[in-house]
């Protein structure tokens, strides 16, 4: 019932905002807000001074926060099957690397529960935050730009976005009508790594002056990822040759016995990587000056390996699943302009999904079914600007349906229920601006097992957390700002962390949560310092969070189902780190530039009491050096990766590494034509590299030498 009459009233408002911008006198266009031809992307790409993600653009000198932004040629020399590693060489951002196909964005050291990956402002609607074998249902091919913000404006997408919000931004609801009859973009890409073909493309037709017309697809087909050297690390590969000695342990019936020695020597292919994922969009959108609506429907269908965790000594199992996924999807826009008495603009955001994924046996049997049912919708009210004061105020909801079925099941059947209620306000005073903002959220868990399954916990419990922070920034300088924030934040325990009492093949874990878990809160301080000059430009931010009741996985040291037990537990956490990125240009040459770049990361974590957090990044350094010119850009970059030996009971430690990579943008007929290529040599000494925050980095290094060539055409 609750569920229906949240529909109705999306549809209600979505009609009304509808309403309105259809009934809106026209005015002239160039008065309309930049944001909409920010975003539209015909012709025009967006400013990267202006972040369009959080409830008001803002520029990018006046946020309180660290920010990254993938756009244009960066984004497509960036882009790769899984959003954690198209992101992966962002400031501040790692992933889980759970293989090429499931990669999630790692941010500050934080993920999972702690991240929200956004699709034009509302969740990918997906279970990713389950498990880091679970992909992100959101396509880079399609991105028109990627944005990941922290801090205070992030957190008003929900108490899950502690850590941050990655938002990649497309088209598939137009913004804008386009300048030509028909307006088309296209992609096609090659990476020798994984012998990885894909396409992309998406057309707009409008229709009339106001109506615009979208469809888009996309398809991408990989083999198994060629990686520098073997799969299992050398003490795994030495306890896997140990155990090839022992006398064979007799096999179950209908299987063989685990080879060792095989295991041992798997190198440069990582075994049961391959994938297979298509998308299929379409969209209609009604434009005015004054306002626009749109709606959109969207088919992800994905059919990806997880790489194999091989045994190394007897009584280990062995499994090379394979992940059947499927989502179907529809979003709606809204936004009026309100005249500009108390209100400049009304803007509606609404999202529901239908999805499922399974998890294939070896023999191509369904072993566990995920099934997971959501909706977003957001409604934000921006005030007009009275001299040095603006705002926005808004409301969220969100719930889930999510079950999972099988003899893995390791969560039962639950619902989630999230309302929550923010504002966030701004002075600008020039030199000095201020920004406070604030989030009451009130969310309802509720745990409905089978009756076969009594070792769930069956109840409901409700949480109420709030979030507030606030901040200033100061000119101290022409172009040099300097900005401080201080935030309190709350996040509700997620149902895995209450509910969870199962075999977790994913992470081959026993997890068992906690259902009288308490909300975990932190205090957070983060320093910002931007500044440029005509050849330069400089963006560093430090940041410290006090966390209590932070949520994190024990190894108890117990088995079950022959699966080590982690317990979820509560504790004090200490989180700090670093983020700095620059540029100069160091010499001019007509039109030629030579144009030197670096960024750093690193980030410090510890469970109080109890030792290193798991799965930290170390530090990380990347240097480039470049040469550009009106058709073709050239540039070698060093990535410098040290040794991670600060690690928890649940992890090993993980060598440092250096990869050289190079690349080159080609315009042939100039940055004003339709035609770009996108060239690259990855990991060009074929490094055996692997990553620190991935749960499967023993098994699973990065790819190894990858030659990649990208297309992008756009008319």
């Amino acid at each position: 019932m609750r569920t229906e009459l949240l529909k109705s009233s999306c549809a209600i408002g979505a009609a009304l905002l509808f309403a309105s911008a259809a009934q809106a006198q026209d005015t002239d266009s160039a008065a309309r807000d930049d944001r909409e031809r920010m975003e539209s992307g015909y012709h025009t790409e967006p400013a990267e001074d202006i972040i369009v993600t959080g409830v008001l653009p803002i520029d990018r000198q006046d946020l309180l926060s660290g920010v990254a932004v993938l756009k244009g040629q960066k984004l497509t020399q960036a882009l790769r099957p899984s959003i954690g590693e198209t992101l992966a060489h962002t400031p501040g951002v790692s992933a889980t690397s759970f293989g090429p196909s499931a990669s999630r964005p790692v941010l500050r050291g934080l993920q999972g529960e702690r991240v929200r990956v956004l699709t034009d402002g509302i969740g990918s609607i997906d279970v990713s935050n389950t498990s880091v074998d679970h992909a992100v249902v959101v396509n880079p091919l399609l991105a028109q730009r990627i944005e990941v913000l922290r801090g205070p404006q992030s957190l008003l997408y929900g108490s899950s976005a502690i850590g941050g919000v990655v938002n990649v931004i497309d088209k598939r609801i137009p913004r804008a009508v386009p300048d030509e009859p028909v307006h088309v973009d296209m992609l096609a890409s090659y990476g020798s790594a994984a012998n990885e073909r894909s396409v992309a493309g998406s057309v707009d037709v409008p229709l009339g002056k106001r109506w615009v017309v979208h469809a888009d697809g996309s398809y991408l087909k990989t083999d198994d990822l060629r990686i520098g050297g073997y799969a299992l690390t050398p003490a795994l590969r030495r306890q896997a040759l140990a155990s090839a000695m022992l006398p064979p342990e007799p096999a179950e019936d209908g299987e063989e016995p685990i080879d060792f020695a095989a295991n041992a020597a798997v190198k440069d292919k990582l075994p049961n990587s391959a994938n297979k994922t298509w998308t299929a969009g379409a969209g209609i959108a009604y434009i005015t000056d004054t306002g626009n609506f749109g709606v959109s429907y969207s088919h992800y269908d994905s059919l990806y390996g997880v790489p194999i965790r091989f045994a190394t000594e007897p009584g280990q199992e062995q499994e090379a699943p394979r992940l059947s996924l499927l989502q179907n999807r529809i979003d709606f826009r809204a936004e009026v302009d309100a005249g500009g008495g108390a209100l400049d603009q009304i803007r509606f955001r609404y999202g529901y999904a239908d999805y499922r994924h399974f998890e294939l046996e070896e023999s191509g049997e369904i072993g566990t079914a995920f099934y997971n049912q959501g909706m977003e919708g957001r409604l934000e009210l921006v005030q007009a600007k009275h001299g040095a004061w603006n705002g926005v105020t808004g409301g969220q909801f969100f719930i889930r349906d999510f079950n999972v079925v099988g003899d893995e099941a390791f969560l039962p059947k639950n619902r989630t229920e999230q309302l929550g209620l923010f504002t966030l306000q701004q002075l600008d005073y020039g030199a000095l601006k201020l920004e406070a903002g604030a989030r009451f959220e009130h969310s309802t868990l509720t745990a409905v097992p089978f009756e076969e399954q009594p070792q769930f916990f069956a109840g409901t419990r409700q949480f109420d957390v709030f979030s507030a922070s606030g901040g200033a920034s100061y000119g101290v300088a022409q172009g040099w700002r300097i900005g401080l924030n201080l935030s309190r934040t709350e996040r509700a325990p997620a149902a895995e962390e209450l509910f969870a009492n199962g075999p977790h093949a994913g992470t081959e874990a026993f997890e068992v949560g906690n259902p009288d878990f308490r909300t975990e809160k932190s205090w957070g301080l983060e320093a910002i310092l931007r500044g440029g000059g005509q050849n330069y430009s400089l963006e560093a931010s430090a940041y410290y969070n006090w966390f209590s009741d932070f949520i994190y996985e024990d190894l108890t040291g117990e088995y079950e189902d022959g699966l080590p037990v982690y317990q979820f537990r509560q504790a004090d956490a200490r989180y700090y780190g670093f983020e700095v990125q620059g540029s100069a240009t160091l010499a001019r040459v007509g039109s030629v530039e030579i144009v030197a770049d670096a960024q750093g990361d690193y980030v410090h974590a510890e469970i109080v009491d109890i030792g290193p957090a798991p799965r930290i990044p170390p530090l990380r350094l990347l240097g480039g050096l470049g040469v550009n010119s009106p058709k073709i850009d050239v540039r070698g970059e060093v990535e410098w990766v040290d040794a991670q030996h600060r690690v928890s009971e649940v992890e090993t430690p993980t060598d440092g590494y250096t990869m050289v990579n190079a690349e080159i943008n080609l315009r042939p007929w100039g940055g004003e034509r339709p035609l770009s290529f996108a060239l690259s040599a990855n990991n060009i000494f074929d490094v055996n590299a692997r990553r620190h925050a991935s749960y499967l980095k023993d098994y699973a290094p990065l790819a190894g030498r990858d030659l990649r060539a990208t297309a992008r055409l756009s008319f």
